[in-house]
């Protein structure tokens, strides 16, 4: 019996210059982006990082009032091992973002403030494929982040932005999301792994509420697998997957 063939995940595009990622928690685009953003950036190319919300909320033992600026820390550590400098938080309420205009308008100013030419976002469906539910938050600013890259070339939509001098950009040419279970593209991760990996673990103080596991094992671990699984699919080379959406 002839075994499957499975379909190759194609490159990701590198003409451009200037990349967005928006997601909704400290600790999202490290749970499996962060080998490709440190990729980006050895290459000489601009990070930005918008997110919605500071974690508050993600901690069982943490009171909200101290986790999130604790958790908004550990986010710009994180950043800055793989070469990111800008992270901004728009102040949503952890785990009950709404998806409507106002997160839409927010995510959309950020993208008329950074110009940039790819956006990122996380796992926007309601699974992570086959019966491992989303989060709400994921779907909400997931797909918002697609409506957005849309809404902020429109100068009709959210008029009080160029109001307020963000005028219209219609540059974004692709919405990369990670953590989709129909992947199209990749990058190699091998560069990058092991900055990915130190990246993760500046979210200590997540980790260790979140496992008994001892945290680089647990970090190196998983970030592995997620590389090696994709890699399957880009000629057995480490990878972050992506789903990318032209415009």
């Amino acid at each position: 019996m002839t075994e499957p063939t499975i379909s190759q995940l194609q490159p990701m595009p590198d003409d451009w210059q200037r990349a967005l990622a928006v997601v909704a928690h400290p600790d999202d685009l490290e749970y499996g982006c962060a080998a490709a953003i440190a990729a980006w950036t050895d290459a000489g190319r601009e990070v930005s990082y918008v997110l919605a919300t500071r974690g508050e909320a993600g901690i069982d033992t943490v009171d909200p009032a101290r986790c999130g600026p604790l958790r908004e820390r550990e986010q710009r550590a994180s950043a800055a091992v793989v070469g990111v400098s800008e992270v901004a938080f728009l102040d949503h309420a952890d785990g009950v973002i709404e998806y409507g205009p106002a997160l839409r308008r927010d995510i959309a100013a950020a993208i008329r403030r950074h110009r940039p030419e790819l956006v990122v976002t996380l796992n926007h469906r309601d699974t992570w494929g086959g019966s491992a539910w989303n989060t709400p938050d994921h779907v909400a600013v997931g797909r918002a982040t697609l409506d957005a890259a849309g809404d902020a070339g429109n100068r009709w939509i959210f008029p009080e932005l160029t109001e307020q001098g963000l005028e219209p950009w219609d540059g974004v040419r692709w919405v990369a999301v990670a953590g989709s279970d129909a992947p199209t593209h990749a990058v190699d991760a091998t560069a990058g792994l092991e900055r990915a990996v130190r990246s993760l673990l500046e979210h200590r103080t997540y980790i260790e509420a979140l496992t008994d596991e001892d945290p680089e094992t647990y970090a190196r671990t998983l970030l592995t697998g997620f590389a090696e699984e994709a890699g399957k699919r880009f000629g057995n080379r480490p990878a972050v997957a992506f789903e990318l959406f032209p415009r």
